[in-house]
């Protein structure tokens, strides 16, 4: 997996040593409650690895699931994931719809500083550099934080919409610049 790195942060693979920091995220309902179709709680470090094998698993020198980590500490902050994103249906399964989301969970103790949005900027310029037209953003109705986020990153909003993963979302999207 290729490593990113912005002023603050460095965007790199996720590692078997980081399943304490994820256990801890993911064991938060404030993290995990926008996460899916069926949000669950982390329950101890072998659900912990195996998350952090599936993230690892996406990595497809364009897409992945990066760690977040704060450059001046090393300290890990969060997830940032650039992966296709599934199509609604009946099929199990669901299907890839071809497209690519662009999405994030910090640990709590990482909100309101701009990681997210930094991140993700990051995240975006790879996406775009690497031949990717156009990348969309899903989340739940009401969580505001992160559609904050997708207004910040300058990602339009297109509405609610029933596309993806069986789930009624806020849909937003982004261009690269022409």
């Amino acid at each position: 997996m290729r490593e990113l790195t912005s002023e603050r942060l460095l965007l790199r693979e996720w590692r078997d040593d980081d399943a304490g920091f994820v256990l801890d995220m993911c064991s938060r309902w404030e993290v995990q409650r926008y996460l899916g179709a069926a949000p669950r709680l982390l329950a101890d470090r072998d659900e912990a690895l195996a998350t952090i094998a599936r993230w690892r698993g996406h990595d497809d020198g364009l897409h992945g699931v990066w760690a977040i980590e704060d450059r001046a500490d090393g300290r890990p902050l969060g997830t940032l994931l650039l992966i296709g994103i599934l199509a609604s249906g009946e099929e199990r399964p669901l299907r890839p719809s071809g497209e690519t989301e662009i999405g994030w969970h910090l640990h709590p103790d990482a909100w309101g500083h701009g990681y997210a949005t930094e991140a993700a900027g990051v995240v975006l310029r790879h996406a775009f550099a690497s031949g990717l037209g156009r990348v969309l953003a899903v989340t739940y109705p009401e969580n505001t934080a992160s559609q904050a986020v997708c207004a910040r990153l300058g990602m339009r909003h297109e509405g609610r919409t029933d596309r993806y993963y069986n789930l009624t979302c806020e849909l937003f999207s982004i261009n690269a610049a022409a």
